[in-house]
């Protein structure tokens, strides 16, 4: 069946119409909006929102990068998008500088769904990653760690969940994780999402859910996850795993492009 012109531009509005009561709908399934950076303004990531966690020690991972504070070079609001920037320089004792985005003060919560639309960097040594550690973290793993993305770019198009605990951890190879290929995620944004409740962590691409972590046992030791955490955004360089085969120094600057970040909470 054919349509006139005039008959299908007629349609557009309803068609419209429904399509924007299906993406309300579904963002209600959600719960509550609680949390939102579009990334509109201009400079700055938005103080009230992100703080930095400064350092270049490490973090345990032996990693390269220092990372900065309130250095645009590092972090920014650009063209609608977070740009976490990591780039080959000296500072301090490092060879590289980076940022790292937390919202330990500013937004901790309890349960709910994250969603990061993010475009990821590419090449040898670069290691970005969507995750959350708990507000109270004492010692880790025993406090718990949610890692919702993270990719190394050695092993590109592979995007891995986990969760980490004192029971289920990398260290004694217990770990709870799964993979995912997405062959162009350093060429096409993608919406990465946890699903965490009383019950349960899943993880999504795309609302494609590939990694399930159910609590099965009542102790701190398999299911520290009753408890406030709060988000984390950053690019590492190397490190025991994403300097695993080498980091490309002809490759940097790289980019983590951040379009969005929304949680919701029923």
């Amino acid at each position: 069946m054919k349509f006139s012109k005039i008959q299908i531009l007629s349609a557009l509005p309803l068609i419209l119409l429904m399509n924007s009561s299906c993406i309300n709908q579904k963002n209600a399934d959600k719960g509550k909006l609680v949390f939102q950076d579009e990334f509109n303004k201009r400079g700055l990531p938005d103080a009230s929102k992100w703080e930095f966690e400064v350092g270049g020690d490490g973090f345990g991972n032996n990693e390269l990068q220092f990372y900065t504070k309130d250095r645009t070079e590092n972090a920014r609001v650009e063209d609608g998008h977070l740009i976490i920037e990591a780039k080959r320089e000296k500072w301090e004792k490092n060879d590289y500088t980076s940022a790292k985005l937390i919202t330990k003060n500013t937004f901790p919560f309890q349960y709910g769904t994250v969603e990061v639309r993010a475009k990821l960097p590419k090449g040898k040594g670069t290691w970005p990653a969507i995750w959350m550690l708990s507000k109270n973290i004492k010692e880790w793993p025993d406090d718990g760690e949610i890692d919702i993305m993270e990719h190394v770019g050695y092993n590109e198009g592979y995007v891995h969940a986990s969760v980490h605990t004192k029971k289920y951890n990398h260290i004694i190879n217990t770990q709870k994780t799964y993979t995912i290929i997405i062959k162009d995620v350093a060429e096409n944004f993608h919406v990465y999402r946890a699903d965490w409740t009383p019950e349960k962590i899943e993880m999504f691409v795309d609302d494609k859910k590939y990694f399930t972590y159910i609590k099965t046992e009542n102790d701190y030791e398999a299911w520290p996850f009753d408890q406030p955490f709060y988000l984390i955004l950053n690019q590492a360089v190397g490190g025991n795993w994403g300097g695993k085969e080498g980091v490309d120094e002809s490759i940097y600057p790289q980019k983590f492009l951040i379009d969005y970040v929304r949680i919701y909470k029923k």
